[in-house]
């Protein structure tokens, strides 16, 4: 049973969250989810308008396309997840996609249960929560993978579009280990990280048996590995058509004992069944210390790719790259962004698809989500690039609250949604998702702000 004072603090960081997105009078005393331009006067309560709340309850009909927000009625915020409840101390790590047909899209949210702490280490299970309302409301809590008193973790989706399929990847660790005892090479072999794949046919709601590929995407000399986490994707252009690519990282001990991180990709060419390496980056040579990574492929198909810099000699948290062979290999070495500054923590990109109504031909913009304080895991942002990841400027504050890991979907041309930890007093409360409109005006403007180098 959830405790009682992990259901009080969902019920009113919901209210407030509701509160905020909307405008209303708890705007202006607590930072909720408040989507805003970048710059906007944070002094006022603004409109009046009438709060629709959290909508994160269970639903009473899952069947996908049984209910659709519109523009009159969507919801902006709502919780799947709360820590302390559903049997779990803690969730975090979240990801999400939309699986399904256009006129029945199911929302997928997963995220890490942790079963007795917040720790890395232990008791974790991969879960998950279906929305057939684009995140309005949401259906029970799925158990999608369990090993047991051990470590499954790291859930990176992806829904291939021709065959609507939605792969998953895992990794696992007995629940003993600590991260620095792989990573120093203490453990190694069936004590170290494992890579595990999986699969629905069904937008989620039932799942194949984890299926581990360690053997065909992880070297020898690897130590601690991890895919995302967040979302793959599935390339659209050129001869790497139709490929699953997925951003990873590892690390590995130098002769001298030192430990270095790396980042990789893995992909498949065949909907999921085989799996590669793609380009690996670890040259501590290069002062970057490449560690969780997200990915995006542009328009021109290019693929972006932009990762955390967990200790390298750069005082910038992130560092990105390009590849031009669909993650085959990259392009330039990873180098440091200034324009996405924040705490060193996991981030995702996320390339808009143009709004077929627009007509203008342009092309619809690059997104980063993540904090945005310099020296703290708060003030979740939106940051927005017209060139491929090469310059970036503020779009959109969701939350001057705490805030951890996050991950973007789109929703429809005109909504992005927003996965992410956050709460009042720590990001590891909930997990809460955010219906955000794509305002082409807000986006312009940044944009022109950004070339006009202001």
């Amino acid at each position: 049973m959830p405790s009682l004072r992990a259901l009080t603090t969902a019920a009113t960081f919901a209210l407030l969250l509701a509160a905020a997105v909307t405008g209303g009078p708890a705007a202006g005393r607590a930072d909720g989810v408040t989507p805003r331009p970048a710059g906007a006067d944070d002094g006022g309560d603004g409109d009046a308008r009438a709060a629709r709340g959290d909508r994160g309850g269970d639903r009473r009909d899952d069947r996908p396309g049984d209910r659709r927000p519109d523009a009159a009625t969507a919801c902006t915020t709502s919780l799947p997840f709360t820590s302390g409840t559903q049997g779990y101390h803690t969730f975090r790590i979240p990801a999400v996609v939309q699986a399904g047909p256009a006129d029945a899209p199911v929302l997928l949210a997963f995220a890490e249960g942790r079963r007795h702490s917040a720790s890395d280490t232990g008791d974790i299970d991969v879960v998950l929560r279906r929305s057939t309302d684009g995140g309005c409301t949401w259906g029970p809590l799925q158990l999608v993978a369990d090993v047991g008193p051990d470590t499954i973790g790291n859930p990176t989706p992806v829904v291939d579009p021709a065959t609507g399929r939605v792969t998953l990847l895992t990794c696992t660790n007995p629940g003993g280990v600590t991260e620095r005892q792989i990573r120093s090479g203490a453990v190694a072999g069936d004590d170290g990280r494992r890579v595990h794949v999986q699969h629905s046919d069904d937008q989620g709601a039932t799942w194949s048996a984890p299926r581990e590929i360690t053997a065909d995407v992880k070297p020898a000399d690897w130590h601690w590995y991890a895919t995302g986490p967040g979302h793959a994707v599935v390339l659209e252009h050129g001869e790497a058509r139709g490929r699953l690519l997925v951003p990873a990282n590892h690390s590995w001990v130098a002769p001298d004992g030192s430990v270095h991180d790396g980042g990789h990709t893995i992909y498949s060419d065949d909907g999921g069944d085989t799996w590669r390496l793609g380009y690996v980056e670890h040259d501590p040579a290069d002062g970057i210390s490449v560690n969780e990574t997200t990915l995006a492929e542009l328009p021109d198909g290019r693929v972006y790719l932009n990762a955390r810099d967990q200790d390298g000699a750069s005082p910038e948290s992130r560092a990105d790259t390009h590849s031009l062979d669909g993650g085959l290999t990259v392009a330039e070495p990873f180098t440091p962004q200034p324009q996405l500054a924040g705490p060193v923590v996991q981030g995702s990109v996320l390339q808009l698809r143009a709004d077929p109504a627009d007509g203008s031909g342009a092309a619809a913009p690059l997104l980063f989500s993540g904090p945005s304080a310099p020296d703290a895991r708060r003030r979740m942002a939106l940051r927005t690039s017209a060139d491929g990841g090469e310059t970036w400027r503020e779009w959109l504050v969701v939350t001057h609250s705490p805030a951890g890991y996050s991950d973007l979907v789109q929703l429809d041309p005109a909504t992005v949604g927003l996965l992410y930890e956050t709460g009042r007093d720590s990001s590891h409360e909930t997990i809460a998702f955010a219906r955000i409109p794509l305002d082409q005006a807000q986006l312009d403007q940044a944009q022109t702000m950004r070339s006009a180098g202001s």
